[in-house]
Protein backbone atom coordinates (compact mmCIF):
# COMPACT_ATOMS: atom_id res chain seq x y z
CA UNK A 1 0.00 0.00 0.00
CA UNK A 2 1.65 3.25 -1.09
CA UNK A 3 2.79 5.52 1.73
CA UNK A 4 2.29 2.91 4.45
CA UNK A 5 4.87 2.78 7.23
CA UNK A 6 5.53 -0.78 8.39
CA UNK A 7 6.81 -1.60 11.86
CA UNK A 8 10.33 -3.01 11.63
CA UNK A 9 11.01 -1.71 8.11
CA UNK A 10 14.62 -0.57 7.71
CA UNK A 11 15.12 -0.53 3.98
CA UNK A 12 13.12 -0.80 0.82
CA UNK A 13 12.46 -4.51 0.14
CA UNK A 14 13.88 -6.14 -2.97
CA UNK A 15 11.56 -7.16 -5.74
CA UNK A 16 12.12 -10.25 -7.78
CA UNK A 17 12.69 -9.65 -11.45
CA UNK A 18 9.70 -10.20 -13.68
CA UNK A 19 7.22 -10.07 -10.80
CA UNK A 20 5.55 -7.17 -9.08
CA UNK A 21 4.18 -7.30 -5.56
CA UNK A 22 0.39 -7.30 -5.56
CA UNK A 23 -1.09 -4.46 -3.51
CA UNK A 24 -4.80 -5.27 -3.88
CA UNK A 25 -6.65 -8.58 -3.52
CA UNK A 26 -7.44 -10.60 -6.59
CA UNK A 27 -11.00 -10.49 -7.86
CA UNK A 28 -13.63 -12.73 -6.35
CA UNK A 29 -14.82 -14.49 -9.50
CA UNK A 30 -15.31 -18.09 -8.41
CA UNK A 31 -14.68 -21.25 -10.31
CA UNK A 32 -17.74 -23.45 -10.76
CA UNK A 33 -16.25 -26.21 -8.64
CA UNK A 34 -15.96 -23.96 -5.59
CA UNK A 35 -19.18 -24.22 -3.57
CA UNK A 36 -19.09 -22.18 -0.34
CA UNK A 37 -21.79 -24.34 1.25
CA UNK A 38 -19.53 -27.39 1.01
CA UNK A 39 -16.89 -25.72 3.17
CA UNK A 40 -19.54 -24.69 5.72
CA UNK A 41 -20.95 -28.21 6.00
CA UNK A 42 -17.54 -29.86 6.21
CA UNK A 43 -15.81 -27.21 8.34
CA UNK A 44 -15.44 -29.59 11.27
CA UNK A 45 -13.71 -32.19 9.10
CA UNK A 46 -11.25 -29.66 7.67
CA UNK A 47 -10.20 -28.36 11.09
CA UNK A 48 -9.91 -31.86 12.57
CA UNK A 49 -7.72 -32.87 9.64
CA UNK A 50 -5.60 -29.74 10.18
CA UNK A 51 -4.86 -30.62 13.82
CA UNK A 52 -4.33 -34.31 13.06
CA UNK A 53 -1.60 -33.32 10.62
CA UNK A 54 0.08 -30.52 12.61
CA UNK A 55 -0.85 -31.51 16.20
CA UNK A 56 0.90 -29.05 18.53
CA UNK A 57 3.84 -28.22 16.26
CA UNK A 58 2.25 -25.57 14.04
CA UNK A 59 1.75 -22.58 16.38
CA UNK A 60 4.13 -21.11 18.93
CA UNK A 61 3.06 -20.19 22.45
CA UNK A 62 1.79 -16.61 22.48
CA UNK A 63 3.85 -15.04 25.25
CA UNK A 64 3.32 -11.63 23.60
CA UNK A 65 -0.23 -11.73 24.97
CA UNK A 66 0.74 -10.10 28.25
CA UNK A 67 2.33 -7.16 26.47
CA UNK A 68 -0.62 -6.55 24.17
CA UNK A 69 -3.32 -7.61 26.64
CA UNK A 70 -2.29 -6.80 30.24
CA UNK A 71 -5.92 -7.50 31.17
CA UNK A 72 -4.94 -11.18 31.25
CA UNK A 73 -3.13 -10.53 34.53
CA UNK A 74 -5.96 -11.00 37.06
CA UNK A 75 -4.63 -8.71 39.80
CA UNK A 76 -4.29 -5.78 37.38
CA UNK A 77 -7.72 -6.17 35.88
CA UNK A 78 -9.45 -6.71 39.23
CA UNK A 79 -7.95 -3.48 40.55
CA UNK A 80 -9.17 -1.70 37.43
CA UNK A 81 -12.67 -3.11 37.85
CA UNK A 82 -12.78 -2.06 41.50
CA UNK A 83 -11.88 1.48 40.45
CA UNK A 84 -14.68 1.47 37.88
CA UNK A 85 -17.16 0.19 40.44
CA UNK A 86 -16.17 2.85 42.97
CA UNK A 87 -16.86 5.53 40.37
CA UNK A 88 -20.39 4.23 39.96
CA UNK A 89 -21.44 3.87 43.60
CA UNK A 90 -24.24 6.35 43.20
CA UNK A 91 -25.63 4.72 40.09
CA UNK A 92 -28.16 2.01 39.50
CA UNK A 93 -27.02 -1.47 40.49
CA UNK A 94 -26.09 -3.75 37.54
CA UNK A 95 -27.97 -7.00 37.37
CA UNK A 96 -26.99 -10.59 36.82
CA UNK A 97 -29.08 -12.84 34.62
CA UNK A 98 -29.54 -16.55 35.00
CA UNK A 99 -28.87 -17.55 31.40
CA UNK A 100 -27.13 -16.48 28.21
CA UNK A 101 -30.20 -14.94 26.66
CA UNK A 102 -30.82 -12.73 29.68
CA UNK A 103 -34.03 -14.45 30.68
CA UNK A 104 -34.82 -15.51 34.20
CA UNK A 105 -34.96 -13.98 37.63
CA UNK A 106 -32.97 -10.83 38.45
CA UNK A 107 -31.54 -11.10 41.97
CA UNK A 108 -28.52 -10.08 44.00
CA UNK A 109 -25.38 -11.89 42.84
CA UNK A 110 -21.75 -12.27 43.86
CA UNK A 111 -18.60 -10.38 42.86
CA UNK A 112 -19.02 -7.40 40.52
CA UNK A 113 -22.82 -7.74 40.48
CA UNK A 114 -23.21 -7.58 44.24
CA UNK A 115 -25.45 -4.78 45.47
CA UNK A 116 -23.65 -4.84 48.82
CA UNK A 117 -20.30 -4.02 47.19
CA UNK A 118 -21.86 -0.92 45.67
CA UNK A 119 -23.25 0.34 48.93
CA UNK A 120 -26.86 0.05 47.78
CA UNK A 121 -29.75 -1.99 49.11
CA UNK A 122 -32.26 -3.68 46.88
CA UNK A 123 -35.93 -4.22 47.57
CA UNK A 124 -36.87 -7.78 48.61
CA UNK A 125 -38.52 -9.83 45.86
CA UNK A 126 -42.32 -9.94 45.85
CA UNK A 127 -43.99 -12.78 47.78
CA UNK A 128 -45.57 -14.19 44.65
CA UNK A 129 -42.13 -14.74 43.03
CA UNK A 130 -41.64 -18.17 41.51
CA UNK A 131 -39.61 -20.00 44.19
CA UNK A 132 -38.59 -22.82 41.87
CA UNK A 133 -37.19 -20.34 39.38
CA UNK A 134 -35.20 -18.57 42.10
CA UNK A 135 -33.69 -21.81 43.37
CA UNK A 136 -32.72 -22.83 39.82
CA UNK A 137 -30.94 -19.49 39.33
CA UNK A 138 -29.01 -19.86 42.59
CA UNK A 139 -27.85 -23.34 41.57
CA UNK A 140 -26.59 -22.15 38.19
CA UNK A 141 -24.77 -19.10 39.57
CA UNK A 142 -23.21 -20.81 42.60
CA UNK A 143 -22.62 -24.50 42.06
CA UNK A 144 -23.49 -25.90 38.67
CA UNK A 145 -20.59 -24.97 36.42
CA UNK A 146 -16.81 -25.59 36.36
CA UNK A 147 -14.81 -22.86 38.08
CA UNK A 148 -17.84 -21.56 40.00
CA UNK A 149 -15.67 -20.82 43.06
CA UNK A 150 -13.18 -18.73 41.08
CA UNK A 151 -13.19 -14.95 41.35
CA UNK A 152 -11.54 -14.29 37.98
CA UNK A 153 -12.61 -16.19 34.88
CA UNK A 154 -11.15 -16.13 31.38
CA UNK A 155 -12.61 -17.82 28.29
CA UNK A 156 -10.65 -18.36 25.10
CA UNK A 157 -12.77 -19.18 22.05
CA UNK A 158 -10.90 -21.06 19.33
CA UNK A 159 -8.14 -22.28 21.63
CA UNK A 160 -6.49 -24.62 19.15
CA UNK A 161 -3.90 -26.73 20.97
CA UNK A 162 -3.53 -24.30 23.89
CA UNK A 163 -0.89 -21.83 22.73
CA UNK A 164 -2.74 -19.06 24.55
CA UNK A 165 -4.22 -21.01 27.46
CA UNK A 166 -1.03 -22.60 28.75
CA UNK A 167 1.04 -19.37 28.86
CA UNK A 168 -1.81 -17.80 30.86
CA UNK A 169 -1.88 -20.67 33.35
CA UNK A 170 1.91 -20.75 33.64
CA UNK A 171 2.19 -16.98 34.16
CA UNK A 172 -0.69 -16.60 36.62
CA UNK A 173 -0.42 -18.60 39.83
CA UNK A 174 -3.45 -16.97 41.42
CA UNK A 175 -5.60 -19.82 42.82
CA UNK A 176 -8.70 -17.68 42.22
CA UNK A 177 -8.12 -17.78 38.44
CA UNK A 178 -10.00 -20.23 36.24
CA UNK A 179 -9.55 -20.52 32.46
CA UNK A 180 -12.09 -21.95 30.04
CA UNK A 181 -11.11 -22.81 26.48
CA UNK A 182 -13.06 -24.22 23.59
CA UNK A 183 -12.53 -25.11 19.97
CA UNK A 184 -14.61 -26.27 17.03
CA UNK A 185 -12.21 -29.20 16.52
CA UNK A 186 -12.53 -32.16 18.88
CA UNK A 187 -9.00 -33.15 17.87
CA UNK A 188 -7.63 -29.80 19.09
CA UNK A 189 -9.49 -30.04 22.41
CA UNK A 190 -8.17 -33.57 22.94
CA UNK A 191 -4.62 -32.29 22.41
CA UNK A 192 -5.24 -29.62 25.07
CA UNK A 193 -6.65 -32.12 27.56
CA UNK A 194 -3.75 -34.55 27.10
CA UNK A 195 -1.09 -31.84 27.45
CA UNK A 196 1.03 -32.30 30.58
CA UNK A 197 0.33 -28.66 31.55
CA UNK A 198 -3.46 -29.18 31.57
CA UNK A 199 -4.84 -28.92 35.11
CA UNK A 200 -8.59 -29.66 35.46
CA UNK A 201 -8.67 -27.77 38.75
CA UNK A 202 -7.70 -24.56 36.95
CA UNK A 203 -8.88 -25.11 33.40
CA UNK A 204 -11.83 -26.57 31.52
CA UNK A 205 -11.47 -27.43 27.81
CA UNK A 206 -14.55 -28.31 25.78
CA UNK A 207 -15.72 -28.65 22.20
CA UNK A 208 -17.97 -25.82 21.03
CA UNK A 209 -19.22 -24.44 17.73
CA UNK A 210 -19.10 -20.66 17.87
CA UNK A 211 -21.95 -20.50 15.34
CA UNK A 212 -24.27 -22.98 17.05
CA UNK A 213 -27.00 -20.85 18.64
CA UNK A 214 -28.73 -23.88 20.15
CA UNK A 215 -25.73 -25.01 22.20
CA UNK A 216 -25.05 -23.06 25.37
CA UNK A 217 -21.70 -22.35 26.99
CA UNK A 218 -20.95 -24.14 30.31
CA UNK A 219 -21.07 -20.85 32.27
CA UNK A 220 -24.00 -18.57 33.18
CA UNK A 221 -24.46 -15.06 31.84
CA UNK A 222 -22.53 -12.19 33.43
CA UNK A 223 -19.88 -14.56 34.81
CA UNK A 224 -16.70 -13.97 32.76
CA UNK A 225 -14.07 -11.28 33.26
CA UNK A 226 -12.30 -11.73 29.91
CA UNK A 227 -13.11 -13.38 26.58
CA UNK A 228 -10.24 -13.91 24.13
CA UNK A 229 -10.64 -14.20 20.34
CA UNK A 230 -7.26 -14.76 18.66
CA UNK A 231 -7.48 -15.38 14.90
CA UNK A 232 -10.78 -17.22 15.32
CA UNK A 233 -13.61 -14.88 14.29
CA UNK A 234 -12.12 -14.72 10.80
CA UNK A 235 -12.60 -18.47 10.42
CA UNK A 236 -16.41 -18.39 10.42
CA UNK A 237 -18.85 -17.31 7.73
CA UNK A 238 -19.40 -13.51 7.86
CA UNK A 239 -23.19 -13.82 8.11
CA UNK A 240 -22.85 -15.62 11.46
CA UNK A 241 -20.33 -13.31 13.11
CA UNK A 242 -22.80 -10.89 14.70
CA UNK A 243 -24.85 -13.55 16.49
CA UNK A 244 -21.66 -15.18 17.74
CA UNK A 245 -20.43 -11.92 19.28
CA UNK A 246 -23.90 -11.19 20.72
CA UNK A 247 -23.92 -14.52 22.56
CA UNK A 248 -20.41 -14.04 23.90
CA UNK A 249 -21.12 -10.52 25.15
CA UNK A 250 -23.90 -11.86 27.38
CA UNK A 251 -21.37 -14.02 29.21
CA UNK A 252 -19.26 -11.02 30.29
CA UNK A 253 -19.62 -9.44 33.70
CA UNK A 254 -20.39 -5.72 33.70
CA UNK A 255 -16.94 -4.20 33.16
CA UNK A 256 -15.66 -7.41 31.54
CA UNK A 257 -13.48 -7.21 28.42
CA UNK A 258 -13.51 -8.90 25.02
CA UNK A 259 -10.04 -9.04 23.46
CA UNK A 260 -9.48 -9.72 19.77
CA UNK A 261 -6.57 -10.03 17.39
CA UNK A 262 -7.28 -11.04 13.80
CA UNK A 263 -6.42 -10.57 10.14
CA UNK A 264 -6.70 -7.07 8.65
CA UNK A 265 -7.62 -6.09 5.12
CA UNK A 266 -4.74 -6.38 2.61
CA UNK A 267 -2.67 -8.64 4.83
CA UNK A 268 -0.03 -10.57 2.92
CA UNK A 269 -2.10 -13.73 3.19
CA UNK A 270 -5.05 -12.06 1.44
CA UNK A 271 -2.90 -10.75 -1.40
CA UNK A 272 -1.55 -14.23 -2.08
CA UNK A 273 -4.94 -15.88 -2.61
CA UNK A 274 -5.90 -16.68 -6.18
CA UNK A 275 -9.28 -16.01 -7.77
CA UNK A 276 -10.46 -19.59 -7.39
CA UNK A 277 -10.00 -19.42 -3.63
CA UNK A 278 -12.41 -16.53 -3.02
CA UNK A 279 -15.75 -17.60 -1.53
CA UNK A 280 -17.21 -14.12 -1.09
CA UNK A 281 -15.97 -10.56 -0.65
CA UNK A 282 -12.77 -10.71 1.50
CA UNK A 283 -13.57 -14.33 2.52
CA UNK A 284 -11.29 -17.09 1.21
CA UNK A 285 -10.66 -20.82 1.45
CA UNK A 286 -7.16 -22.18 1.98
CA UNK A 287 -5.76 -25.23 0.27
CA UNK A 288 -6.59 -27.39 3.31
CA UNK A 289 -10.27 -26.37 3.28
CA UNK A 290 -10.13 -23.96 6.26
CA UNK A 291 -11.44 -20.44 5.66
CA UNK A 292 -10.37 -16.92 6.55
CA UNK A 293 -11.90 -13.43 6.46
CA UNK A 294 -9.96 -10.15 6.39
CA UNK A 295 -11.45 -7.33 8.50
CA UNK A 296 -11.48 -3.56 8.56
CA UNK A 297 -11.56 -1.61 11.81
CA UNK A 298 -15.05 -0.33 11.06
CA UNK A 299 -16.42 -3.83 10.51
CA UNK A 300 -15.16 -5.03 13.87
CA UNK A 301 -16.35 -1.88 15.62
CA UNK A 302 -19.85 -2.45 14.22
CA UNK A 303 -19.86 -6.08 15.42
CA UNK A 304 -18.87 -5.21 18.99
CA UNK A 305 -20.94 -2.07 19.46
CA UNK A 306 -24.04 -3.77 18.05
CA UNK A 307 -23.51 -6.38 20.78
CA UNK A 308 -23.65 -3.57 23.36
CA UNK A 309 -19.93 -3.25 24.08
CA UNK A 310 -17.90 -0.06 24.43
CA UNK A 311 -14.69 0.55 22.50
CA UNK A 312 -11.48 0.68 24.52
CA UNK A 313 -9.06 -0.02 21.67
CA UNK A 314 -9.32 -0.63 17.93
CA UNK A 315 -6.03 -0.36 16.05
CA UNK A 316 -4.21 -1.68 13.00
CA UNK A 317 -0.88 -3.40 13.59
CA UNK A 318 1.29 -3.39 10.45
CA UNK A 319 4.49 -5.39 10.61
CA UNK A 320 7.29 -6.23 8.25
CA UNK A 321 8.53 -9.79 8.75
CA UNK A 322 11.63 -11.10 7.02
CA UNK A 323 12.43 -14.77 6.57
CA UNK A 324 16.16 -14.55 5.94
CA UNK A 325 16.50 -18.26 5.19
CA UNK A 326 13.98 -18.12 2.34
CA UNK A 327 14.72 -14.46 1.53
CA UNK A 328 11.05 -13.60 1.85
CA UNK A 329 9.63 -10.26 2.92
CA UNK A 330 6.16 -10.47 4.45
CA UNK A 331 3.89 -7.51 5.05
CA UNK A 332 1.44 -8.41 7.80
CA UNK A 333 -1.71 -6.52 8.73
CA UNK A 334 -3.51 -7.42 11.94
CA UNK A 335 -6.27 -5.67 13.86
CA UNK A 336 -6.30 -5.59 17.63
CA UNK A 337 -9.43 -4.72 19.62
CA UNK A 338 -10.53 -4.32 23.21
CA UNK A 339 -14.21 -3.81 23.96
CA UNK A 340 -15.81 -3.56 27.40
CA UNK A 341 -19.24 -4.44 28.65
CA UNK A 342 -20.76 -1.31 30.27
CA UNK A 343 -21.17 -1.37 34.02
CA UNK A 344 -24.67 0.02 33.58
CA UNK A 345 -26.36 -1.25 30.46
CA UNK A 346 -29.47 0.34 29.04
CA UNK A 347 -31.34 -2.93 29.62
CA UNK A 348 -30.68 -2.99 33.37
Amino acid sequence: MPGTVWSGQKSRPRRRRGKSRRTVPSGCARRNKVRPVDYEINANKYWNDFYKIHENGFFKDRHWLFTEFPELAPSQNQNHLKALLSENKGSEVPVCRSSEDGSGLIIEAQHSCSSVSLGRKTQPPPVEENVTQKLRHLEICADEFPGSSATYRILEVGCGVGNTVFPILQTNNDPRLFVYCCDFSSTAVELVQTNSAYDPSRCFAFVHDLCDEDKSYPVPGDSLDVIILIFVLSAIIPDKMQNAINRLSRLLKPGGMMLLRDYGRYDMAQLRFKKGQCLSENFYVRGDGTRVYFFTQDELDALFTTAGLEKVQNLVDRRLQVNRGKQLTMYRVWIQCKYRKPLLSSTS
